[in-house]
């Protein structure tokens, strides 16, 4: 489906980047959309292997900064040259117009499906992943912030982002993202259910990073 000698590439220069990132982009992240990537490129007969490309890079400009990340990553990608050895510029140029699409607080709608896709592949609505990567994001860019800080930026988060009204927006109606996001309005407004689950993925994150120390 995809090229070896792609997949050599991005496995040997672009996916270990990731480790340099805070524990909410980790590799880990990196795989899961890319796979969920290629399922929605297969089911929507797009180009896999562009789908594929564009999942790798969406998240690479944060190594520059998280406000501009979806623009350093178009740039990283555009000046790829590597690239240019299996997609003509044109494709490349829909690649990088992708890449900076895929930003949820995005005012605009992805200008191709592969933006589509990756945007909603970036949107991995599971529950408690949401509410996860949000804790390891405060822990690893607000240190300041204690366990009760920790928990009003969750919420404020949660309100500006996922709830009735938020700023997130589901691109392709056949994935699953829209039952899940119910779900997770759900405990939003359950503020025990969602303070129980908080406790208790702040213990776990901060035990792990003392550890880790």
């Amino acid at each position: 489906m995809i090229r070896s000698e792609i997949v050599e590439y991005v496995e040997r220069e672009i996916i270990p980047r990731y480790d340099g990132f805070d524990r909410a982009h980790q590799r880990d992240h990196a795989y899961t959309v890319v796979e969920r990537s290629l399922e929605l490129a297969e089911r929507l007969g797009a180009n896999c292997e562009m789908a594929y490309v564009v999942a790798a890079y969406h998240d690479m400009g944060l190594a520059v900064g998280r406000d501009v990340h979806h623009i350093e990553s178009r740039r990283i990608l555009l000046e790829d040259r590597r690239l240019r050895e299996w997609f003509t510029e044109e494709e490349i140029a829909t690649m990088g117009d992708a890449v900076e699409d895929h930003r949820a607080s995005s005012k605009r709608p992805p200008r191709t499906i592969y933006g589509c896709i990756v945007a909603e592949a970036d949107r991995l609505i599971e529950p408690r992943t949401i509410l996860q990567r949000t804790v390891q994001f405060t822990l690893a860019n607000h240190p300041e912030l204690d366990r009760e800080e920790g928990y009003l930026r969750l919420v404020e988060h949660m309100r500006e982002k996922y709830d009735y009204g938020g700023y997130l927006k589901l691109w392709i109606e056949e994935s699953d993202n829209a039952r899940r996001l119910e779900e997770l309005r759900r405990i939003i407004a359950n503020k025990t259910e969602l303070r129980r689950l908080y406790d208790e993925i702040y213990d776990y994150e901060t035990a792990n990073n003392n550890a880790n120390n």
